[in-house]
């Protein structure tokens, strides 16, 4: 692992500095952060888990995926790449993953197998690169490489747009319940700037006081 990457279980350097500037910019953020203050994001240092953990996590509830995840996860000895690929199909869609996404993990495992992917680049990358190489990848859009920049290169500015928790927890602490639209969040987003990610994760503690960690 590059030097650069984040440890496992490391917080973000900048997460104190973005608690008070988004507490100083943001009546939300103002009363939520101190909710939930002995929590913070965390990396657990492992690209291939965290690509495959939100490819898992794709289009299903947290607590849904968290299930499929803790199945999956039995089957290989570890989570790397060769382990997966030497998995029978059978016994992948067993532990409820679809067909789709048997394929989606088997491709991301092959890419990380052959070194397609520029993981020591990475941490020199902007945001909008990394996006950019990752979707080159089957089963991975843009919010599966926005769930790796904020979980894994714990990436302080990004804003995941396509999130289903981030526009639910939006229209609840921003809206009273009302219909958000994505233009609506970046609006919101304004103040949260340049800590997106940072504001984008205790949106998600207000809707689920359990940190989601991929």
């Amino acid at each position: 692992m590059s030097p650069a990457m984040p440890t496992p279980a490391a917080m973000p350097e900048f997460w104190d500095d973005a608690c008070k500037h988004l507490m100083k910019k943001d009546r939300v953020m103002k009363r939520l952060i101190p909710q939930f203050k002995d929590a913070t994001l965390q990396s657990r240092g492992d690209a291939f888990g965290t690509l495959a953990r939100s490819i898992v996590g794709q289009q299903i509830s947290v607590k849904a995926a968290q299930t499929v995840w803790d199945r999956f996860a039995l089957l290989p000895a570890a989570m790397t790449p060769r382990r997966v690929l030497k998995l029978k199909v059978d016994d992948m869609r067993a532990a409820g993953l679809s067909a789709r996404k048997v394929e989606y993990l088997v491709d991301l495992a092959l890419n990380f197998d052959a070194n397609r992917l520029r993981l020591d680049l990475w941490p020199s990358l902007d945001d909008e690169a990394i996006i950019a190489e990752l979707t080159t990848v089957r089963g991975i859009g843009r919010w599966t490489a926005e769930m790796f920049l904020i979980f894994h290169l714990m990436r302080p500015n990004v804003l995941p747009l396509d999130d289903v928790g981030l526009i639910n927890g939006i229209s609840h602490n921003y809206f009273s319940g009302e219909s958000v639209s994505r233009s609506d969040a970046r609006e919101v987003a304004v103040a949260w700037a340049p800590y997106c990610s940072v504001a984008t994760w205790y949106i998600w503690r207000s809707l689920d006081p359990a940190p989601v960690a991929y």
